[in-house]
């Protein structure tokens, strides 16, 4: 039975997490943004999703908790060190998610940073000289203490909100929208990328597993695919995260990635990430 304090202690959560170590980051963009992103790594993400996004001349973000490669999860089994290799080869992004995928609120901040450290060199061990440029929390909102320890390792890190990331957005804690959220529902999405088209904002589309029969935290390939059909109708800019953040901060003249249409575009520096602040 929940107390009745629980939904205010939930809030003050939500609200500590986004007010505090913000690294604040205008959106001013000629057109709008959307990504795609998937947690944990599930096969799935990639053997499916991965080849609809293929199939648009699209890349999307792996958030990747190497700890977890091979294992079984409620998400189904997770990537295999030849999905690491197979992921970059297809020019999608990998992108961290703590090695032990740790719980982002309840994990004391030392620990957690620690697992975000571990999970880079184990990505040089296994594919030397790759580099994750943005970073997903797992579980939950993060806490202060951990959202300030882990800007100091990436150029943006992404949370949930089911939200568009306009205006001035935190680097810190860009919001994403789930699609699993929608419940196979395609009307509430294309009301969502129809909006972000007039706000000239960024939608990160977040979820976890493709399948036919998908976990509650997936969808199945007919909902994703009609989604990135929708995302590319609607005149978006298709871009792994890192690579849309070159576009947020200026560096649009030369980013890799593609177009709604399909159509490629050159490659651009990293920026380091600026300080957070309270």
């Amino acid at each position: 039975m929940a107390l009745p304090w629980e939904p205010i202690g939930r809030y003050l959560r939500r609200k500590s997490a986004r007010v505090l170590f913000r690294r604040p980051q205008a959106i001013r963009l000629r057109g709008s943004l959307i990504s795609f992103s998937f947690d944990d790594f599930p096969r799935s993400a990639l053997c499916v999703g991965g080849e609809i996004l293929n199939r648009y001349n699209l890349s999307g973000t792996y958030y990747a908790a190497l700890g977890l490669l091979g294992r079984n999860s409620v998400s189904g089994p997770i990537a295999v060190e030849e999905d690491l290799k197979r992921c970059l080869e297809e020019g999608h992004e990998l992108a961290c998610h703590t090695f032990s995928h740790l719980d982002s609120w309840q994990t004391p901040a030392k620990l957690f940073e620690d697992s975000v450290i571990q999970n880079s060199l184990a990505l040089d061990d296994l594919i030397p000289g790759a580099k994750f440029r943005s970073f997903s929390y797992p579980m939950s909102e993060p806490h202060p203490l951990i959202k300030r320890a882990v800007a100091r390792h990436f150029r943006c890190c992404r949370s949930g909100g089911q939200k568009i990331n306009f205006g001035t957005v935190d680097l810190n804690q860009l919001s994403a929208y789930f699609l699993e959220k929608a419940g196979e529902n395609i009307e509430p999405i294309k009301n969502l990328i129809d909006q972000n088209r007039q706000l000239r904002g960024w939608i990160i589309f977040g979820t976890h597993d493709i399948s036919p029969q998908p976990s509650p935290y997936g969808c199945t390939p007919e909902f994703f695919d009609e989604v990135v059909r929708c995302a590319i109708d609607s005149g978006a800019r298709v871009l792994p995260v890192a690579e849309a953040l070159n576009v947020v901060c200026g560096l649009q003249g030369s980013v890799s990635g593609s177009y709604g249409n399909g159509t490629a575009a050159p490659v651009s520096p990293e920026g380091p990430a600026g300080p957070a602040s309270v």
